[in-house]
Order: structure tokens, then C-alpha cells, then sequence
């Protein structure tokens, strides 16, 4: 998907190049050697595009750990901080547009909504990009950097957020003085230049409909991601002439409280998943029984956490880490969000109890990495703090669970310093629409179940929920989907859709060894 916008540049480039090269030559052959210098030439104005009152010109976005790029039209576009004094401080965010291959493209626009809380739009489209691929042969697409992310006025204090190197993550056990230490520091770094406030879904919402009037009022087919179906089904209810599509995958319903049944979630996705493995015969010999394994792990840990040491995938350097309960319940969550490492998870587990830990922390650097580079943690507190702190209660019952109830209260502590922006009355209410709307869910979501998506297709009368059988966390990108995606977006129904390719679908199995699962 990104070369043949980048091609398209590279050909204007060497065009004007090999003109100028003639020009050169023809002068050269009219002059004699002791010609007069060439007289010096403007440079050629850069290129730009018009789209509704913006002007765009050529940029890349760069591709975080890679030397990879996006070829896209980009333009800062300025919003106030506090909408309530437009007058007062004013923010850029960073918009991005990957452009149609058609020559008329058609009138509505895609706009993704990454997930997060915290995660940039622009940084996480290549993930994304081959999902939506099929998507720009008619239709441009929008990349919004969310305020408070990536190019948006980001609220990043990497260095400060629990579970960064050194950390309190690192220290091998929960503190809450810790976290509200930690996050006083940050906010202390912030408010340097911004008002944590209006940080919020509320004030991302506004800000979208603010570029969509600027890029002339199309109306867009919303995709949002995980956190990112927040913000779609709350731009879907302010803004609903807006909308054309609405697409969510990894769904959260505006009746969640983020945060609240995190453990409950994971704890069912991992029965589930180990549940795959007492039924195959060479698994179960190999492994026994996983789901009980990781709890002997975690008891063993709880009594005694210590340091260890394991092999960075990266660049093979010897690396140092605290292997306790709570880093054993963020590395196993990890696992469980895609297929391709839940698949190893019994077999990284059987490792670790048995001495090992470097294929569960080696693999667990290499995603909370990528992760943690394009996450902004200030951003996140902003939002779980305005929007779902004050509904967060303790959960004894969740005690005993590989997550535990520390992340409960870790937001509680986190958000007993951060500022609280405003909340709208009926911010947790469900969203009723009639917009046409394409729902996808895995099967084995550790975070986003599919009852999720089941609760909000009651409010879409014209909506479709879809579970893709063995996928985890966000699955447009998994089997037919993109072609599903990129018909439903065509024909605005889903209900007519045929899904029967998905059926093909199915879980990875599990590997008994590094070399793969059973042959």
C-alpha cells in the first residue's frame, strides 16, 4: 500500500530531474567552451493540495523501529485548548491524509481512530495499512493524531509512567505511593504547556468534526480501534450527520468503565485459549495442564520475586529485569492479545517454571517496546481519569486472578493527582443509531470480549457484529476482513454482506516446541 504513493513521488522527482538534465545538455552543445555560467534557477514551489479550506503538501510518516515511511499530505491544523476560551491557547495536531489512487475519489473519507488510550493515529496506520489498503482504490483516508498524541501536543512522560524501565513495575511489586509520585512528576512536566484537562473522548470528538467542516463536510466511514470505538460511537452521537459508516473493531461499549473488568476478561480468555490445549493430545502430554502452571508461577513468585536475567531479542545484550507477580500478569496479557503468541504462551510458561525466562521476557520486551513507543501514558490519564475513575471500585473478588486488582488501583492512585476534565451527563449512555455499522470482535479478546460488541449492536439497528473464530485483540487485519471491510464500506450494508469466507478462520496451534506445534 505504500509504494505506490511513494512511487508516484519518486517518478515527479527523476521527471523533473531528467528535464533539467536536457535543458543542461541542449545549453551545452549551443555554447562554446568559454560559455557564460548558467544564470541560477528558482527552485520548483512545492507541491500542494487543496482539499476543502486546508492546503496539504507532501510528507512522510515515519514508521516507529523501521526505516520504513508512509507517503501522505499533511498540514498542522490548530484547535483551542480549552474549547470553553477559544481565545486562550491553541494546539496543532498533526493531520495526515494517505490519498486515493482514483482520479475522483469518492466524496465520503475514511478516518481511523487508533486505540490506546494514548496511541497516535499516524504512528500506528502501517499495522493497520494492508487492512485498508483495498480502501484507497476509491476513497482517501484521514489519519488524526488525537491531542494529547503523536504529533498532537503529546502528553509523554515515558520515563515516568509505571512499568518503564526502572520503574515502579521494575521495583517487583505494586506501590501506590509510587504511582502518585511518579505521576506528580509528570504532571509537573506537562503543565509546563498544557492544561492536562482537555485531554479528553469529548474534546477528540470536537476536534474531528472541526476537520471534517474544514476538509469541506464530507462525511466519513469512522473506523475506530479498541479505545478508538470510544471516541467513534461518541462522535457517532454528537455528530451523527457526519457519518456515513461506522466501523469498530475491538469493541468498548460507552457503558464500560475502562479499566473494571480487566482481570475478569483476561482470566476467561486464558481458560479458554489453555482449554485448546488439554484437547490436543500431544499439547496436553507436553504440557499437562498450562492454566494450572502460570498459577503455580504466579504463587511461586509472589512468595519469592527476584531478578533474572535473559537475552534481548534485539541485539542479544544481557538485560536485568525483576520477575515478580505483577510483571508475570503484564507479560501474560501481552501473550494473550494475538493469536500467533498466545500460541506460544503455554510453551513460554512451561519455560519460565522450569528456570527459562527468556522466550517470556524476550517476547515481552519486544511488544510492551513497540507499544510503549507509540503510547503517550499522559494522554491516557487524561482521559481514564475525566471519564472512569470516579466509577472504578475496588474488586476483592479479582484478587486472585493472574492480573490481580493492582491496575484498578493503580488508575485510583494514578488519578487521585491527575487534574479531572469535564465529563458530559451522558457520556456512559449507549449509543442508538441507525447509521450502517460493521462490528468485529475475536473470538478470544482478552480485553474487548465479544459480549462487548453484542451489547452495542442492540442500539445499531442496521449493524453487524462479526466474530472471527481463534482471533484475539483488533482483528480487521485477520483472513478476508479487508475485503469484507472494503465491500461494506462500498455498499453501506451489513446486513447483506456474505462473511462466509471467514469461516476458513481458525486458531493458530499451539507450538509443543520452538520448532512449531505437532506436525
Amino acid at each position: 500500500m505504500k509504494r505506490p504513493p511513494r512511487i508516484a513521488v519518486i517518478v515527479v522527482i527523476v521527471a523533473a530531474a531528467l528535464s533539467g538534465r536536457q535543458w543542461m545538455r541542449h545549453g551545452g552543445a549551443e555554447s562554446s567552451p568559454a560559455a557564460q555560467p548558467l544564470a541560477a534557477t528558482k527552485p520548483a514551489p512545492p507541491r500542494t493540495w487543496h482539499l476543502g479550506s486546508l492546503e496539504l503538501k507532501p510528507c512522510e510518516l515515519p514508521q516507529p523501529h523501521s526505516g520504513l515511511s508512509t507517503a501522505a499530505w499533511c498540514t498542522p491544523f490548530d484547535v483551542p485548548e480549552d474549547r470553553a476560551h477559544p481565545e486562550g491557547r491553541k494546539i496543532s495536531l498533526r493531520l495526515a491524509i494517505v490519498r486515493s489512487s482514483a482520479q475522483v475519489p469518492a466524496p465520503d473519507m475514511v478516518a481511523f481512530i487508533a486505540g490506546g488510550p494514548g496511541q497516535s493515529a499516524a504512528e500506528s496506520y502501517p499495522a493497520i495499512a494492508p487492512a485498508l489498503a483495498p480502501l484507497l482504490a476509491h476513497r482517501n483516508l484521514l489519519l488524526l493524531d488525537q491531542r494529547g498524541t503523536g504529533g498532537s501536543h503529546p502528553l509523554s512522560c515515558r520515563d515516568d509512567e509505571p512499568g518503564a524501565p526502572g520503574g515502579v513495575e521494575d521495583e517487583g511489586g505494586f506501590d501506590a505511593e509510587a504511582v502518585r509520585k511518579e505521576t506528580r512528576g509528570c504532571l509537573e512536566r506537562l503543565s509546563k504547556d498544557a492544561d492536562v484537562r482537555f485531554y479528553t473522548t469529548t474534546d477528540a470528538v470536537a476536534d474531528l468534526e472541526d476537520v471534517r467542516r474544514a476538509l469541506g463536510s464530507p462525511q466519513f466511514d469512522l473506523l475506530g480501534v479498541s479505545y478508538g470505538t470510544r471516541v467513534a460511537q461518541h462522535y457517532a452521537m454528537r455528530h451523527p450527520d457526519g457519518l456515513r459508516t461506522l466501523i469498530l473493531d475491538g469493541i468498548a461499549p460507552n457503558s464500560l468503565v475502562l479499566g473494571e473488568d480487566f482481570a475478569v476478561n483476561l482470566d476467561a480468555a486464558l481458560k479458554a485459549q489453555f482449554a485448546r490445549c488439554h484437547a490436543d493430545e500431544a499439547c496436553r502430554a507436553r504440557f499437562s495442564d498450562p492454566y494450572q502452571t502460570l498459577y503455580q508461577l504466579r504463587d511461586a513468585l509472589r512468595a519469592n520475586p527476584h531478578k533474572v536475567s535473559f537475552r534481548d531479542p534485539q541485539d542479544y545484550a544481557s538485560v536485568q529485569r525483576v520477575l515478580s507477580e505483577y510483571s508475570l500478569a503484564t507479560v501474560v496479557r501481552m501473550f494473550a492479545y494475538s493469536p500467533e503468541t498466545a500460541a506460544l504462551l503455554p510453551l513460554s510458561i512451561d519455560a519460565a517454571a522450569h528456570g527459562d525466562v527468556g522466550p517470556l521476557l524476550g517476547q515481552a520486551k519486544l511488544l510492551t517496546g513497540d507499544l510503549g513507543d507509540t503510547m503517550d501514558g499522559g494522554m491516557q490519564y487524561s482521559v481514564i481519569c475525566s471519564e472512569d475513575a470516579d466509577l472504578l471500585r475496588s474488586r476483592p473478588e479479582d484478587k486472585d486472578t493472574i492480573l490481580g486488582d493492582t491496575m484498578i488501583e493503580a488508575f485510583r492512585a494514578a488519578c487521585s493527582v491527575w487534574p479531572h476534565g469535564a465529563r458530559p451527563a451522558d457520556f456512559h449512555s449507549p449509543l442508538k443509531s441507525d447509521v450502517p455499522a460493521l462490528l468485529m470482535s475475536g473470538e478470544f479478546d482478552p480485553v474487548t470480549p465479544p459480549r462487548y460488541g453484542d451489547e452495542v449492536l442492540k442500539g445499531l439497528p442496521n449493524g453487524r457484529h462479526l466474530v472471527l473464530k481463534g482471533q484475539g485483540h483488533n482483528v480487521v487485519a485477520r483472513g478476508c476482513m479487508p475485503r469484507l471491510l472494503d465491500r461494506f464500506i462500498d455498499k453501506a450494508d451489513a446486513k447483506g454482506l456474505d462473511a462466509g469466507c471467514l469461516d476458513r478462520l481458525a486458531p493458530l496451534p499451539v507450538f509443543v516446541g520452538f520448532n512449531g506445534a505437532t506436525p
